[in-house]
């Protein structure tokens, strides 16, 4: 807050090794007085230096740059302090893999590039907070869910006390054994559980989540904050 009571702007730092990219998306935000760019670079290293410098209250980050890419920075980003400050990923490419390694890494959000002002600042604001951001349509049914994706395909956040109350201790458990990529052997072996009994568990958590597949599924649950990441 600011001595007149109002709320402070969000400090943000900018990744994209485009520099059109990063002075477009300074410009558009400097349109609003709800957010200020603190800081910006042009690989996951010199990403690393300024968010030292700067300690913003978002990040946002590119996957795809040259020396350190964003999925690296965010693997070193891991054993710092600096983890705890919430990433936006922001990218133009279809790669489910990507997005959901991460999300597994700790971003909290992602949007595509050519999203508008109110809904890029709303996803700042929403992350500095403490929730999470996700753009349905991002990837061709990505984010299928059973009724409950905006007509509008406006980006929905999450805050951090939304679950799917449906799924049990136990599918629970196995979820994160899946998410940490055992298979359902691996999974069936260590829980000391007969395999198919896993397909059975496995099967309940795509329908509980409304997701087609177990990627899906692992996504579906860090964004709603079911698992860690």
């Amino acid at each position: 807050m600011t001595a007149d009571g109002e709320r402070s702007p969000v400090r943000v730092v900018i990744i994209d090794d485009q520099h059109l990219v990063r002075q477009g998306i300074r410009a558009l935000l400097a349109l609003s007085s709800r957010v200020v760019v603190v800081g910006e670079a042009g690989d996951g290293l010199a990403g690393l230096e300024v968010i030292a410098s700067t300690t913003p209250d978002v990040v946002m980050l590119d996957l795809r740059m040259p020396r350190m890419g964003g999925l690296d920075m965010l693997r070193e980003l891991r054993g710092r302090a600096a983890a705890l400050i919430p990433t936006l990923v922001l990218t133009t490419f279809d790669d489910d893999e990507a997005i959901l390694e991460a999300m597994r890494l700790g971003a909290r959000g992602y949007l595509l590039k050519d999203v508008t002002l109110d809904q890029l600042v709303q996803a700042v604001e929403t992350l500095a907070a403490g929730g999470r951001v996700v753009q349905p349509g991002l990837t061709a049914g990505l984010l299928e869910r059973l009724g409950d994706q905006p007509a509008s395909g406006a980006p929905r956040s999450f805050d951090a006390t939304e679950s799917p109350d449906s799924l049990t201790d136990r599918e629970i458990e196995v979820l994160r054994l899946v998410a940490a990529g055992y298979s359902n052997r691996e999974v069936a072996q260590m829980l000391h559980l007969a395999e198919g009994t896993v397909k059975n568990h496995v099967s309940a958590i795509l329908l509980k989540l409304g997701v087609r597949d177990r990627t899906r599924a692992v996504l579906r649950a860090i964004e709603l904050g079911v698992i860690s990441r």
